[in-house]
């Protein structure tokens, strides 16, 4: 007897209900990051930015920052309508240093399989900077 998998955001929730679904995302709510747009396949989330939290001793904004911006991004992309998926692999490019005051992860499924699925998450400041591209494969728990 198989069970089925039933998906972590439905396909067709609500922004809504995806924003309470990812409020639980302890780490990357504290950081600020939020759901503005999802989709099957696709995600939305912005980051406004901080001078006490989101900057390093040069004056930029921390990798890690925008890293978890862009993996936020990914988890809900990710997840609409699908089992439950994970990323068992990110390569993140740093393209630029951020300028404006907010950043913005959009997760774009490349390849969307059964059991794995790409997807790349680019990440641009509010003044149009690219700022950051990551690539990832992900694994769906599908028993």
């Amino acid at each position: 007897m198989t069970t089925e998998i039933k998906p972590l955001v439905a396909a067709d929730a609500s922004l809504e209900e995806v924003q309470a679904r990812f409020s639980d995302d302890k780490f990357a709510t504290a950081a600020g990051c939020t759901v503005v747009e999802c989709g099957v396949g696709h995600a939305v989330c912005e980051m406004q930015l901080d001078r006490n939290l989101h900057y390093n001793g040069m004056g930029g904004v921390m990798g890690g920052a925008i890293f978890t911006l862009a993996d936020f991004a990914l988890a809900v992309g990710c997840n609409m309508g699908q089992a439950p998926t994970v990323s068992v692999s990110n390569t993140i490019e740093f393209l630029s240093g951020a300028k404006g005051t907010k950043l913005i992860a959009t997760c774009t499924a490349d390849k969307s399989g059964r059991s794995v699925a790409y997807y790349t998450v680019d990440v641009v400041d509010d003044l149009a900077t690219k700022v950051a591209r990551m690539v990832a494969t992900c694994y769906r728990k599908v028993k």
